[in-house]
């Protein structure tokens, strides 16, 4: 089953860039509001007002894009403060969804939630990480329709990668796997979307110190142009300004108060959207990608009376 053949499709992704479509969120709850910062790993106490004022400002930018939002339903009393960013339980295919299995064990039970969405959507699951296999959808990145690069570090292993391979085999897609730095240890969120966002099929923005070298060198081959984000900026960032969501191809939306940053996607010719979110994603290790889950992506023509 594909989704992205059949007319008027709900689900499938091959792309990073491609018109995004449908799309699923999270709305922060009283676990996120009610966060032990050092348990979570957070930088800092909560401030819950504008870390909800933030999240629907970007959650307005999302919805302005013309994408069709999907809301995942939050339980009273889950727990689940990381659940706002529901890019890394769970991800999407051609062919369907997979169910993933967070490295970071307290974002373990959210897989449930995930599984309880595409129940509702009916969108088909295709497979499911079993221990001891460890995978994050943060850790995931399309090159092109037919290659994924998994990022092998603290959240994703090499026997999730293994059951991500054979899972996607029968689909005629490559996973290829790609191992990321120490960085700052096993506690801090680095994923291999920390280091790159794509912004078109021949574009992409990277943190070029700690990216793999193999990746870059793949990225080359297949025509990739790579913006090297700056020192300073990453940095005071806490690397957030390399998160950006792609709403279509060289369209999208990103983390203000880095100027640099968006000056550098502008000049080559990306139409940016920005937001503030220094409570919401640097506070929270999560940034525009994080925040989303895309359901659907393709570049079909828009057709009057539907999303542009």
């Amino acid at each position: 089953m594909n989704g992205r053949l059949k007319t008027g499709a709900r689900f499938g992704v091959s792309s990073m860039v491609a018109r995004l479509r449908r799309v699923a969120m999270r709305r922060p709850g009283r676990a996120t509001l009610e966060a032990d910062p050092e348990r979570w790993h957070y930088a800092g106490p909560i401030e819950p007002e504008r870390l909800l004022r933030q999240y629907d400002a970007f959650a307005k930018c999302v919805a302005a894009s013309g994408a069709e939002v999907e809301w995942i339903d939050a339980a009273a009393g889950d727990g689940l403060a990381d659940a706002m960013f529901p890019f890394d339980p769970s991800f999407m295919t051609p062919g369907g969804a997979i169910l993933l299995r967070p490295g970071k064990e307290l974002r373990q039970p959210e897989v449930a939630s995930h599984e309880a969405l595409y129940r509702r959507l009916d969108v088909p699951v295709i497979g499911t990480i079993e221990a001891p296999g460890l995978l994050e959808g943060g850790d995931l990145m399309w090159v092109d329709e037919r290659t994924l690069a998994a990022g092998r570090g603290f959240r994703t292993n090499q026997a999730g990668i293994d059951q991500l391979r054979a899972m996607l085999a029968p689909l005629g897609i490559e996973v290829r796997a790609f191992d990321l730095p120490m960085w700052n240890g096993s506690a801090a969120c680095l994923h291999l979307l920390s280091l790159v966002s794509p912004l078109d099929r021949d574009l992409a923005l990277i943190y070029s110190r700690l990216f793999p070298v193999a990746l870059r060198e793949l990225m080359r081959e297949r025509g990739i142009e790579c913006l090297e984000a700056g020192e300073e900026e990453f940095t005071a960032s806490a690397g957030m300004n390399l998160n950006v969501l792609a709403t279509a191809p060289r369209r999208c939306i990103a983390l203000g108060g880095f100027p640099e940053t968006v000056r550098l996607m502008r000049g080559a010719g990306c139409d940016v959207t920005c937001f503030d979110g220094d409570a919401l994603c640097i506070r929270c290790e999560g940034g525009p990608t994080c925040l989303t889950l895309p359901i659907l992506r393709d570049d079909r023509p828009s057709t009057p009376g539907t999303n542009p």
